[in-house]
This record gives C-alpha cells, sequence and structure tokens, in this order.
C-alpha cells in the first residue's frame, strides 16, 4: 500500500490580521480561522482511515487546527516542537516592519545567513529541525498521515521528504496559504516519493 502524507498549513491567525510577525509568537486562529478549520477537517475526515496518525506543531494555531481534525476522525495529536514555523526571534509578535532584518544575500551562504534580529533562527537551523521532524515521523509505521505545521515548515517538509540535500535547501520556498494542504505520496514497490498536489485551497472557497 502507498504511504500517503497530508501537510496541511494552520488557516489564518490572529497575527495574519494584526499585522504581526509571527514565527514562534504564540498567535490563536481567527474566527475565520476556526471556520477555515472545520472546512480543512471536513475535507480530510471524508478520506482518511482510522489508523492515520497526526503529527503538529505545539503552536497554538497549528495545534488547534490539529486537534479539530482530530476530533473529527476519532484520533490523538502529537505534537512536536521542531515542526514550529521559523523562529523570528525578538521579531516576533511585534508589528511587520519594526525591527529591520538583512536579506539573505543571493549568492554564496544563504542557508546559514543571519538577519541581525537577537534570537532569530538561520534557515539551516529551522530547516535542519523540520528535517529532524520528518525523518522521526517518517520513520513510524503508517500508511497514511497529516502534518500540522506553518507556511515556512511547508516548504523543509517537502524537501526532506523528497530527500533534498539539507545543503541545497538554501534557495527553496515553495508556495504556503493559509489553510493549504499539500498531498505527498511514497509508492510501495519503488519507494519513489511524489508531491501529488501542492497548496490545494479548494475545499476553503
Amino acid at each position: 500500500m502507498a504511504r500517503d502524507l497530508y501537510v496541511v498549513v494552520h488557516p489564518e491567525a490572529t497575527h495574519h490580521t494584526e499585522g504581526l510577525v509571527g514565527g514562534w509568537y504564540d498567535s490563536a486562529l481567527t474566527a475565520t480561522g476556526e471556520r477555515q478549520a472545520r472546512l480543512i477537517a471536513d475535507r480530510l475526515g471524508h478520506r482518511m482511515p482510522p489508523e492515520t496518525r497526526i503529527f503538529s506543531s505545539d503552536l497554538r494555531r497549528a495545534e488547534d487546527t490539529a486537534r479539530r481534525l482530530g476530533r473529527t476522525l476519532g484520533i490523538e495529536v502529537e505534537t512536536d516542537p521542531d515542526l514550529r514555523e521559523q523562529s523570528y526571534g525578538m521579531a516576533g509578535g511585534t508589528p511587520v516592519g519594526t525591527m529591520s532584518a538583512v536579506p539573505p544575500p543571493a549568492e554564496g551562504d544563504r542557508l546559514n545567513h543571519c538577519d541581525g534580529v537577537p534570537g532569530s533562527e538561520s534557515r539551516g537551523e529551522f530547516a535542519g529541525r523540520v528535517y529532524r521532524a520528518m525523518n522521526r515521523i517518517c520513520a513510524r509505521p503508517w500508511d497514511h498521515a497529516i502534518i500540522v505545521a506553518h507556511g515556512g515548515t511547508l516548504t523543509y517538509c517537502v524537501a526532506a521528504w523528497i530527500a533534498m540535500p539539507l545543503a541545497a535547501v538554501g534557495y527553496m520556498k515553495l508556495t504556503a496559504s493559509a489553510g493549504g494542504i499539500t498531498h505527498l505520496r511514497e509508492d510501495p514497490v519503488t519507494f519513489d516519493r511524489r508531491i501529488v498536489s501542492l497548496d490545494d485551497v479548494a475545499h476553503l472557497d
């Protein structure tokens, strides 16, 4: 049997509507986000078997989305802080643009670039912990699983899924919409890994 993994980006949260930097700032779902979480649960609830595993970032906006999925499916949620969004250090929770961050260079060591904000993670640190989480998740026995995380986390979940070397992800950035669902699949015979669909938001219409 093929292994199917769905990566869900948490829906609209208060930092989106309040114009605040997210990261590790523990924002909550808005009323719209709560409605979108119900739509996500409805969409995945019709296709997931009882033995599905649900993994989630431990930040509230992701965990609340995952727990709604869990209630719909009758499944417990396992949280993992390594699935968090990138830490923006002292900028987290502040109005967007308040703290100046140095963008990565066009060429060179983009992975270990430091943006100058105290406490922020480099892309390498962020990607490295998401890769560790994905390695743990993929080592578990399951045929169907869901990860609920963040827009930035999605990029490195997909990169880890297709076994892209960590050193090569400094230029990678995938489109990630609030409430989007990405479907990944592993072939049971060849063990090839596919991106079946990326950032599907049809269920939110």
